[in-house]
């Protein structure tokens, strides 16, 4: 069974940054298990990071989200230290947006059976990703998202977003 495991976002300005929130570095644990675990049964690990630059503020994203974070190359941008340390060899695909392209392509071009999301924010890239992932992967490959290793500054929507996850065949585990 070959199995990926995608570590979403997992970066200083989610956690204790611009946009950090109270809770986002609890979850660091169950990542970093999660991680080791796939490392210890040879399974592929993926990481994507968000990644703005200077002109973030006149990007769509920055009109709505007029908060600038994870500006390419400054502290807030980097993978969270615990998460850092745990990359080695993996592929880190740098974002502009939610959901990562390249991410997509990755995934087209394996063959997996099961792809597992863990990460920041669940109900914005978690769930981006989650729907690219289901989208680039085979009809045969199941799609789970960790609940205790994601999380949301609002658990309201993180529910919501996890119902139509799960209305789209991704498992919440």
């Amino acid at each position: 069974m070959k199995r990926l495991l995608v570590v979403v976002d997992y970066q200083n300005d989610f956690i204790d940054g611009a946009l950090g929130f109270d809770g986002a570095d609890k979850i660091a644990a169950n990542i970093v298990e999660l991680i080791k675990h796939f490392k210890n049964s040879n399974d592929e690990i993926v990481f994507t990071v968000d990644t703005h630059d200077e002109d973030y503020l006149n990007t769509t994203e920055g009109q709505h989200l007029p908060i600038p974070h994870c500006l390419k190359g400054q502290e807030g941008w980097k993978l969270y230290p615990l998460i850092k340390d745990l990359v080695g060899n993996s592929e880190v695909f740098e974002k502009p947006s939610f959901g990562s392209a390249l991410l997509g392509q990755y995934i087209a071009n394996h063959q997996f059976d099961e792809i597992y999301l863990c990460g920041l924010v669940s109900d914005i890239c978690v769930f981006s990703n989650a729907i690219i992932a289901k989208t680039f992967a085979s009809s045969y490959c199941q799609i789970k998202v960790v609940r205790a290793a994601t999380s949301s500054s609002n658990l309201a929507m993180q529910e919501k977003v996890f119902d139509v996850l799960k209305h789209l065949h991704i498992e919440i585990i």
